[in-house]
């Protein structure tokens, strides 16, 4: 892949810690497809869901996807996107259950529970090096990231999914019909913020630990 654009400003063989994407929906298949096109090939894709054609509002899928298991059709569009990725792109069709995981951990599942769960898994971790969080309703979104060598940022990480499942839920806005309402631009936007929030990190600048966006209201801040 040509990387001349950006090459300067983020050199992937930097560093070869492994990118997990944990849930490769809106935000994963995002996430994912903006790193690659930063040249990130050492990624590891986890989902046990298959494309749907309501997926295509706000996902990185396509009408040809739908059917498909998502970690197979993820790898089909970022190989598209990234030839280079080939060898080092690794997938997990059954979802994450218990597995030990190591660098870069993006959370973008859509249940609380398991994200927290797998934060408590690896809160004592070596191998990690950082995690990343997002939280997306209709127009608005959050993003949380913690460097894992802060034993403090790591905490406040864990303290900020200190709600259930059922609970995001309601907060979720729903059609008449009961079907959760979600946009492509204001998943767009989070993403891109978590990914620079990422390439900062990469690129020795810190972290920002909370970043929150209203993708309508054209307003963003972060701490």
């Amino acid at each position: 892949m040509d990387l001349s654009k950006c090459y300067e400003y983020f050199q992937p063989e930097k560093d070869d810690a492994r990118v997990h994407i944990v849930g490769c929906g809106s935000v994963g298949s995002t996430v994912a497809s903006l790193l690659a096109r930063y040249g990130v090939t050492q990624m590891t894709l986890w989902d046990f869901d298959v494309v749907e054609p309501k997926n295509l509002a706000n996902q990185m899928f396509r009408q040809k996807d739908v059917g498909q298991p998502k970690v197979d059709a993820l790898a089909d569009i970022l190989t598209e996107i990234n030839p280079d990725i080939v060898d080092g792109l690794k997938l997990q069709p059954e979802g994450w259950d218990g597995q030990q995981l190591s660098g870069y951990v993006f959370l973008c599942v859509d249940n609380i529970e398991l994200r927290r769960r797998i934060v408590e898994r690896h809160l004592d971790s070596p191998y990690v090096k950082a995690m990343f969080d997002f939280r997306t309703r209709l127009e608005d979104a959050q993003h949380f990231a913690a460097d894992w060598s802060d034993y403090k940022m790591k905490q406040d990480f864990l303290n900020s999914m200190d709600f259930t499942h059922e609970e995001a839920k309601a907060e979720t806005p729903v059609s008449a019909c009961n079907v959760t309402l979600s946009v492509c631009s204001t998943i767009w936007v989070i993403c891109a913020l978590g990914v620079s929030n990422f390439v900062n990190f990469w690129n020795g600048k810190g972290l920002r630990k909370l970043i929150l966006a209203d993708a309508f209201h054209f307003t963003t801040d972060a701490f």
